[in-house]
């Protein structure tokens, strides 16, 4: 499956063939930075770029364009190579963006030579960056890996060669920008899609993604006036680049409802890009998402500005002396006032107006989703069976805004995951962990935890994914006692040190023995009896019974357990390990951080909001959990 990396994630390379594609929207150059282990370049040779010798391993294009193709061969660069860095700059003098803040998120890609994708990355949160390190292959350990990086620089191209280390730095950069102006040859198209079927059609989700449409929850009217005056360069497009136009419903839509009398299209769940059902429910839901965060930071955005206006306006009244007191002041704070009221009513009736889409939008696709994407409450838990592949994703929890706290998104995470998960059962961090007594906001967190793994283990198939449980002090023994007597634990719960060191001490060896098979490309001189299937490591009231090598081993399975399917599910109170002091901070910072009560805490930084996560769990009097549980041990015992 593809990964979809966030900045500064990782993810490992299976081919050293690589073709890197870049869809900015509007024109821009590739480069690529050749350099050692310190990622120091050894000189103006070691860059690529339009105007430079090809060098052995890395091919790019030979001018600016919107879509651009990298060959690689990472197996044919020199041995002194050890980190490929992309680049990406604005051209000056084509009349296009000269930050990339004005335009919608650069998207770069990584894959195989048969088009399989590997990772994506959507370079967000940049302003007035004309340059960029989009992304570095790197080696580790002999074997490459791909880093999402996303660094900008204000200055551009100039300034980004001068942080490579390279002398002459401006100079450079204009002998690169000017043949990238020059050059002749037009820029490689990007390679048809992986999919295709033998009729050779394009799936949708692949068109989607070379095409990059965006759509707006609804059409806007046209505004006499712009609540919010657009940025330098023109305004940004806060639209996923994978979100559909919506117009009209789709084809497998067009005998269903008609449209409302507003005129835009009615919800159908399925109504948006993918080959299969659950794809297109999965970009539906991540659309809902963003277009959730655009219609927000316009209606944030235009009442800061009416703000603004209203305190520039009484300033200019309090500047004149003969506004200050008597009739004409009154007017005229009146007037600024009537203004503000007025911008704000617009921005409040288009808000209003997007959210009522998107619930009613909600209200159709939450029914519709398959049981991985769904609630605990949905009734397809209550026909669930357990699944024979699968499937793209799984639902952690929901996300909400409080200018609408009844619309709730499901929170989706790519499956496998590319991090582990921590349930934080401290109270330092939330306002409404704050609250609650220590000893009941610990039992919320290990409940929470159970239903992450339950869920976790309900949608793989059998036999593919396995559960194993640390609970060094036994504290936990009840809320395990269901997995426990389902018997769909790889074993029964580690207790004590010596439970710890031994759990640790096998799983370590396993990630070893895979990453050496997956490097060296044989599997088959695994040993035999080494279960392949991915483990879900639960480890309860951390650090307890962990001394400092079982500290080590646990990072160390964060960080290269994900790579070959071992995944680590952390229950942990991040004060209590204060002891260990900043050597556990790489830990917590690998780790996607849930609460057990809802908390405001998931930054996202594509627009600034912060999104309130709200967990998982099962509606109380409940027998699903059992149910599900009753079904994944009889397939165990079979």
């Amino acid at each position: 499956m593809t990964a979809e990396l966030v900045r500064g994630q990782n993810h490992p390379l299976p081919h050293t063939r690589l073709e890197i594609r870049v869809s900015a929207g509007h024109p821009v150059l590739a480069a690529a930075a050749l350099g050692d282990e310190e990622g120091r370049l050894a000189g103006p040779e070691a860059l690529v770029h339009p105007g430079a010798a090809a060098l052995p391993g890395v091919e790019v294009p030979r001018q600016a364009a919107a879509r651009h193709r990298l060959d690689v061969d990472l197996a044919a660069v020199r041995d002194t190579v050890h980190r490929v860095s992309v680049l990406l700059a604005l051209p000056a003098g084509t009349g296009g963006p000269t930050r990339f803040g004005a335009s919608a998120a650069p998207v770069v890609s990584v894959g195989a030579p048969d088009g399989t994708v590997i990772a994506d990355y959507t370079i967000t949160g940049l302003d007035r960056e004309a340059a960029l390190v989009a992304l570095e292959l790197y080696r580790r350990q002999g074997a490459w890996k791909v880093r999402a990086v996303g660094q900008g620089y204000e200055g551009g191209l100039a300034a980004l060669l001068a942080d490579q280390g390279l002398d002459r730095a401006a100079e450079l950069a204009g002998a690169v920008l000017e043949a990238a102006a020059e050059g002749q040859t037009p820029a490689v198209p990007a390679p048809a899609p992986r999919a295709a079927d033998a009729a050779g059609r394009v799936p949708e989700s692949e068109a989607a993604r070379l095409t990059a449409p965006t759509r707006p929850v609804v059409p806007p009217p046209p505004p006499a006036a712009p609540p919010v005056p657009p940025a330098p360069g023109g305004p940004i497009d806060y639209t996923h680049p994978r979100r559909r136009q919506g117009e009209t419903p789709t084809a497998a839509a067009a005998d269903g409802p008609a449209p409302d009398p507003a005129g835009f299209p009615a919800p159908v769940a399925g109504d948006a890009t993918g080959w299969t059902m659950e794809e297109r429910l999965y970009n539906q839901v991540w659309g809902m998402f963003e277009d959730l965060a655009r219609t927000t930071a316009a209606y944030r955005s235009a009442c800061d500005f009416a703000e603004s206006r209203l305190d520039q306006e009484l300033d200019r009244v309090l500047s004149d002396p003969r506004s200050r007191v008597g009739g004409a002041g009154d007017t005229a704070r009146a007037a600024a006032k009537a203004r503000h009221d007025e911008l704000t009513a617009r921005a409040q009736e288009a808000l209003d107006r997007d959210l009522a889409q998107l619930t009613a939008e909600s209200e159709v696709v939450e029914p519709a989703l398959p049981a991985a994407y769904a609630r605990w409450d949905s009734p397809v838990w209550q026909a669930y069976r357990v699944p024979t592949e699968a499937p793209m994703a799984v639902r952690l929890g929901d996300l909400h805004l409080p200018e609408r706290t009844g619309l709730r998104i499901p929170f989706l995470a790519r499956l496998p995951l590319a991090r582990g998960l921590w349930v934080d059962s401290g109270r330092a961090h939330s306002e409404a962990a704050a609250l609650l007594d220590p000893a009941e906001l610990r039992r919320l967190a290990l409940d929470s935890a159970v239903a992450h793994a339950v869920r976790l283990l309900a949608v793989h198939p059998a036999g593919t994914f396995r559960i194993r449980v640390v609970d060094a002090a036994g504290a936990g023994a009840s809320a395990f006692a269901a997995l426990v007597e389902s018997g769909v634990l790889a074993g029964p719960p580690a207790a004590g040190a010596a439970g710890v060191q031994a759990v640790l001490k096998q799983l370590t060896e396993r990630v070893d023995l895979l990453q050496m098979a997956a490097r060296a490309g044989a599997a088959e001189d695994l040993p035999p009896g080494l279960d392949a299937a991915e483990e879900l490591l639960v480890v309860h009231d951390f650090p307890h019974g962990f001394d400092d090598r079982s500290v080590n081993q646990l990072r160390y399975l964060a960080d290269e357990g994900p790579a070959v399917g071992t995944h680590l599910l952390l229950i942990a109170d991040r004060a209590d390990a204060a002891a260990y002091g900043p050597v556990l901070d790489p830990l917590w910072r690998s780790l996607t951080r849930l609460t057990p009560v809802p908390d405001d805490h998931l930054a996202d930084p594509w627009v600034g909001h912060a999104w309130t996560y709200e967990p998982p769990a099962f509606p109380a009097g409940s027998r699903v959990m059992r149910q599900v549980l009753d079904q994944l041990g009889d397939f165990r015992r079979q």
